[in-house]
């Protein structure tokens, strides 16, 4: 695993995934993109989901129903707003912030991982 280091990630992409910041809904690159490949972790490339598990929420942030692998992604109990419990993804290789999971999800797993643009990366499925 080569980890980026600060340099070679935006100002935003190191605010959302190392200070576990969040991008404005509708302004990410991945939001209404569909293509079929797989999407990566920015900071070290370990793949994270399919594009078959993607759909569109409405929420303004990429929504995914799986994980690629069960390993990629790590789950922790984020309190950070007073009264809104919520579930925190982050990359299990880096422990890079990705976004959030809900249990809202419309399709048979239930799940709704709602992931930041910026936290993640696009490879086109050869």
């Amino acid at each position: 695993m080569t980890k980026k280091t600060k340099e070679q990630l935006t100002p935003e992409q190191y605010h959302v995934t190392q200070e576990k910041g969040t991008e404005r809904p509708f302004t990410g690159k991945y939001d209404k993109f569909f293509e079929d490949g797989s999407y990566r972790c920015i900071v070290c490339g370990t793949k994270l989901f399919e594009s078959d598990a993607k759909f569109d929420a409405g929420c303004g942030w990429p929504s995914f129903d799986k994980t690629a692998d069960k390993t990629a992604i790590d789950e922790h109990e984020d309190l950070s707003i007073p009264g809104r419990a919520r579930t925190e993804v982050i990359c299990h290789e880096c422990g890079a912030h990705l976004g959030h999971v809900f249990p809202d999800g419309p399709t048979e797993t239930g799940l709704r991982y709602c992931i930041n643009s910026v936290a993640i990366d696009f490879e086109k499925k050869k």
